[in-house]
């Protein structure tokens, strides 16, 4: 009989101790190590993905490709994020904070899928079958190629798998399973690193379309070793603000397609309902003629976005004043005001000063800066903006406004949502007018800015 031996994992990093400590060495963190049984491991025991099928060396051209074509899912949004639809055989890796939606999302393209003729074979590990039906009944999802199951031994899952051959199999959630492999307890970094690894060679080996829900910690990563999102082909975030219906998908990483792309989606009774027009979603509260407030034309992936800038400068009643950023880079913010009061003379510097992009967006492109003086100015010296102007530039240290990229974008998502002007920098001036009827007004330094805004 093989023996077991004694092994102290960090159950943040994944580092491994010959005994216990209190401090991992790896990461740092206080009171992670666990103490887990490993058995020994076989000679030829781990087989890759490339055992389930042919290990030959091929050349580049004579690899068909024609396997690899994309197929929607049903859900434009989530097609956008994961960069125009399912690849056979990846791995996505959803994650999110509890109660946020995901498992919902997961249903609807489930059901989705499933309505398409894709046979998809749902793995719950959390909940009963029944459970799960009186979801998809919420949705109102019934269809003969949906099979639903009940399990966390990735064994059976396996045997499952290789009886009703699917096409999209689902695991909600990867922490609850656990392999005969490994003798810790399930959701351990053993067991996730292992479980994922297996999974991983079962979505290659057989073309399967794999999604798989992760926990979140409580400072928002997924929960497990860091190795978890490397496994996988695509890392997803469903993010969204307590008792706000509005929920935002966001690639962090995705091997088949672009990183900063976002899908955005309401949360309703019947499910999640896609917002196709989420400019129109991040300006419906933006109250009118209050100085602060400025709209900015940014850019999440290919996707050009119009949201609400608000900034709020006031009088500091202590000696160190406070930087509060949302939404937005503090450091960035800092510069910026620096380089208002050097440039425009505005006594900024001993004011308490709020930056917030409203709709808990997180804007972070330079494209940003000149909205985020425009608001700075506009509360420090109490005049509100024109509700009809959109900004957006990149502001250097010497008070320069720089050109940004997809100027002519951005400046036709401001003219279809109904603004009649846009300052942009001096260098992209010419090319926003020659492409979009909307008034273009340059601007070149920021010390000028003021002089055109009020």
């Amino acid at each position: 009989m093989a023996k077991t031996k004694s092994v102290f994992v960090c159950q943040e990093c994944g580092s491994r101790t010959a005994k216990w400590v209190g401090q991992c060495r790896g990461c740092g963190a206080w009171n992670t190590i666990v103490e887990e049984l490993e058995a020994p491991k076989k000679a030829n025991s781990r087989a890759g993905f490339g055992a389930l099928t042919a290990s030959k060396p091929t050349r580049l051209v004579d690899i068909d490709d024609d396997s690899v074509a994309r197929s929607g899912t049903g859900i434009g949004e989530l097609d956008r994020v994961l960069g125009g639809g399912l690849v056979p055989g990846s791995l996505v890796l959803v994650g999110g904070d509890p109660g946020i939606g995901k498992s919902t999302l997961l249903l609807q393209a489930s059901a989705r899928l499933a309505g398409h003729g894709r046979k998809v074979l749902y793995v719950t590990g959390e909940e009963s079958p029944q459970q799960t039906r009186m979801r998809f009944n919420r949705i109102g999802a019934q269809s003969e190629s949906l099979w639903l199951v009940a399990e966390t031994r990735f064994e059976q899952i396996q045997a499952h798998v290789d009886q009703i051959k699917p096409d999209i199999l689902v695991v909600d959630s990867i922490q609850t399973l656990h392999t005969d492999m490994v003798q810790s307890a399930p959701g351990s970094v053993t067991q996730l690193r292992e479980v994922t690894g297996k999974l991983l060679g079962v979505a290659k080996g057989k073309g399967i379309a794999t999604f798989l829900v992760g926990h979140v910690t409580k400072d928002g990563s997924i929960a497990g070793p860091r190795v978890l999102e490397h496994m996988v082909d695509t890392v997803l975030y469903f993010e969204g603000q307590t008792g706000n219906p509005f929920r935002v998908l966001r690639a962090v990483k995705n091997r088949f397609g672009s990183t900063n792309e976002i899908g955005t989606f309401e949360m309703r009774s019947d499910g999640l309902a896609e917002v196709t027009n989420p400019s129109a979603l991040f300006l419906a509260e933006r109250a009118t003629g209050e100085a602060g407030s400025v709209v900015v034309a940014g850019f999440e992936g290919t996707r050009p976005l119009l949201v609400e800038v608000q900034a709020l400068v006031s009088t500091s009643p202590y000696g160190n004043p406070r930087r509060t950023c949302i939404g937005a880079d503090p450091g960035r913010v800092a510069l910026l005001l620096a380089v208002l009061e050097k440039k425009s003379g505005l006594q900024v510097g001993g004011c308490d000063v709020f930056v917030n992009v409203a709709g808990g967006l997180r804007m972070d492109e330079p494209a940003v800066d000149l909205a985020i003086v425009a608001a700075l100015a506009s509360s420090h010296t109490n005049k509100p903006m024109d509700p009809n102007t959109v900004f957006f530039g990149e502001v250097g240290l010497g008070g320069e406004i720089r050109a940004v990229a997809g100027p002519d974008a951005r400046a036709s998502e401001a003219a279809r949502m109904g603004f009649t002007r846009v300052i942009v920098p001096k260098s992209n001036a010419e090319r926003v007018a020659q492409t979009t009827q909307i008034e273009v007004v340059p601007a070149a330094r920021v010390d000028d800015l003021l002089d055109l805004i009020f």
